[in-house]
């Protein structure tokens, strides 16, 4: 018995060497996964956190290149200049209103389009393919098409078909100079509407399609069947194009720097920003303005994450 007794300190502390030891070969195993992608995380950090750490940093600071002597430290001064100064009040409404517009119209005619491409017809792949060209143009591009080869009253493809249509009298409108924020609208629509139907055509094609022949084969017409089971089952994919569009539209620069130039009431946040910092040369102002705009993009993140995390459990939950 005593014998045996003395042998159990030593089996536990074998056990607990063992355990030891065999956590350190875990941990091991785990950093030579992992050690690999050590660079890219470091480099993902100096890249994009380290710049933000800074204008965080200048957003405190009164820093006008013009004034470099009063250089100093402004606490909250600046963000208070951006949100009670017109010009950024403005361009905040002017902001919500373009990201709503292009958002919006780019969610019904992306519905419309994935209904008409969820449908089997000869040559659809290839009609797919086109129709996501447009969301690969590089932005300026794209701005750049729209501004010159339809938009503009002397030889632009618009004022062209109105000619073509009702003579030499037809009208001749000045698209951008008329209508400026619906110029930057459309051409921005032009570019998401492709992205959202690409969302929608996904969510389209992961219906339980023996739930909706069920229901036909009962009687349910096709508006029953879009209103009643398609509707409801694209809901979060609605949610999260609207939410991951607005992310990205928010932070358009492109069209509005191409088209407009910012001007006849159509500079948005990002514009105004790069107006505070390249023309103004107020570092600070315009760094708490940018913190601003990330702090609200990492609201509407928050959202579409939610979104995603929502849609993965329920498709593992299948």
């Amino acid at each position: 018995m005593s014998t045996e007794t003395e042998a159990r300190p030593g089996r536990r502390r074998a056990a607990r060497a063992a355990g030891s030891e065999g956590t350190a070969m875990r941990k091991a195993g785990d950093w030579a996964r992992r050690g690999p992608l050590l660079p890219a995380l470091i480099f993902m950090i100096v890249v994009t956190q380290l710049p933000f750490v800074v204008t965080i940093i200048v957003s405190f600071m009164d820093w006008n290149a013009y004034y470099p002597d009063e250089r100093g430290f402004a606490g909250f001064a600046n963000f208070r200049r951006v949100l009670t100064d017109s010009n950024t009040r403005n361009a905040i409404f002017v902001t919500i209103l373009l990201t709503a517009g292009v958002v919006l119209i780019s969610l019904v005619l992306g519905l419309l389009i994935a209904l008409l491409l969820d449908r089997k017809f000869r040559g659809r792949g290839a009609v797919r393919t086109m129709m996501i060209t447009p969301f690969l143009v590089v932005p300026v591009a794209a701005a750049l098409l729209w501004k010159h080869a339809l938009y503009n009253p002397t030889y632009g493809l618009f004022n062209g078909v109105l000619k073509w249509l009702f003579g030499d009298n037809a009208p001749q409108p000045d698209w951008i100079s008329n209508q400026p924020l619906w110029s930057i609208i459309f051409a921005l629509v032009w570019q998401w509407t492709p992205f959202m139907m690409l969302i929608l055509l996904a969510g389209l094609q992961s219906r339980p399609l023996d739930v909706i022949e069920a229901a036909g084969i009962d009687g349910a017409n096709q508006w029953e069947i879009f209103r009643y089971m398609t509707l409801p089952h694209l809901r979060q994919y609605l949610e999260l194009s609207a939410l991951l569009g607005s992310i990205y539209v928010v932070q358009n620069f492109d069209a509005v720097f191409t088209i407009t130039s910012g001007g006849l009431g159509t500079a948005n946040l990002p514009y105004t920003i790069y107006q505070t910092f390249y023309t103004a040369h107020d570092y600070g102002r315009a760094s708490a303005a940018g913190v601003i705009v990330v702090i609200g993009t990492i609201l509407i993140a928050t959202f579409a994450l939610r979104s995603v995390s929502t849609l993965f459990r329920e498709e593992t939950g299948r």
